[in-house]
């Protein structure tokens, strides 16, 4: 039996009378659901009740059932708390598209989450344009989490283990994959790698470098005479750049040397480290060899 409710206050709903929506959109992992973040929000419950009512619709294939809209966490923590009731709208107007927007209105949804949601929808025919203006997000928001659901396997590993979540750098380290798949690869089998907003650029900037040696080398081009030198300073500042965890393994005039992260004077030459320590900038058709080693 319902408890009864004065005029526009919550219905006090049975908890065995509730079943949990297997469509929503947080994920069964999802921080919000573990034990330690249940058991804080139980130890509220017990104190103080559940003070924000959730919202549930009639089941349509059980009579007499609700499904959850939302509001699942406080219904897991009043089951914890030993509740018998909890206080509850009813709302049959709703579907999961609202459970987003509510989840995406507190960020309270993962990447991957979102990447899921996304999915089903793009799998029901949905267009992506059309899955941005249900949850008021940009088109490109939708592009860049829909990547996330076919990941090359090392960006898919370095994404799962948490080393990168930003969704914009996911997407960066996709696009120089599908440049240079052999050298992405190895940059990510290193576990020492940061993956940062500043590492992920200085790895573009890399790969185009050797991108541009290997269509020079196939390629030479007519040099022009009198091309800059840099001087004393310019030098210094360069040889202060960045440490790049992962060399570009050349051979230069017979001698093994590494390609650099340096800006070059002009756009046919590069900085080279020889094995004896020395730094050059060479010209990049002189340089041979294309291979990577991690640092």
């Amino acid at each position: 039996m319902l408890k009864p409710a004065t005029r526009g206050a919550p219905l006090q709903l049975p908890l065995d009378l509730i079943d949990e929506d297997p469509h929503q959109p947080r994920a069964a992992d999802s921080p919000g659901f573990s034990a330690a973040s249940l058991g804080e929000l139980a130890k509220s419950v017990r104190l103080r009740g559940v003070k924000t009512p959730i919202s549930v619709r009639e089941h349509p294939g059980r009579p007499g059932r609700y499904i959850v809209n939302h509001g699942a966490r406080r219904f897991r923590a009043a089951r914890l708390a030993g509740l018998r009731t909890v206080p509850a709208f009813i709302d049959n107007d709703y579907n999961e598209t609202d459970q987003v927007i509510e989840n995406l209105q507190r960020n309270d949804l993962t990447a991957r989450e979102i990447a899921d949601y996304i999915g089903r929808e793009l799998a029901r025919g949905l267009r992506r344009k059309e899955i941005a203006q249900r949850i008021s997000k940009s088109a490109a928001y939708v592009t860049q989490h829909a990547t996330l659901l076919d990941l090359p396997t090392p960006v898919a590993r370095a994404f799962s283990s948490a080393r990168v979540r930003d969704v914009s750098l996911v997407n960066e380290l996709v696009q120089a994959y599908r440049d240079r798949p052999d050298l992405v690869t190895a940059w990510l089998d290193d576990d020492q790698q940061e993956v940062t907003r500043g590492s992920v650029r200085m790895l573009r900037e890399f790969l185009a470098q050797s991108i541009e040696l290997q269509t020079l080398a196939r390629d030479p081009p007519e040099l022009a005479a009198g091309d800059s030198v840099p001087d004393a300073s310019s030098l210094a500042r360069q040889a202060r750049a960045p440490a790049f965890k992962g060399v570009l393994l050349l051979t230069h005039a017979g001698l093994s040397c590494e390609l650099l992260m340096r800006r070059p004077s002009s756009r046919q030459l590069a900085w080279v480290r020889y094995d004896d320590g020395r730094t050059a900038e060479v010209r990049l058709s002189d340089l041979q060899g294309d291979a990577w080693r991690g640092l």
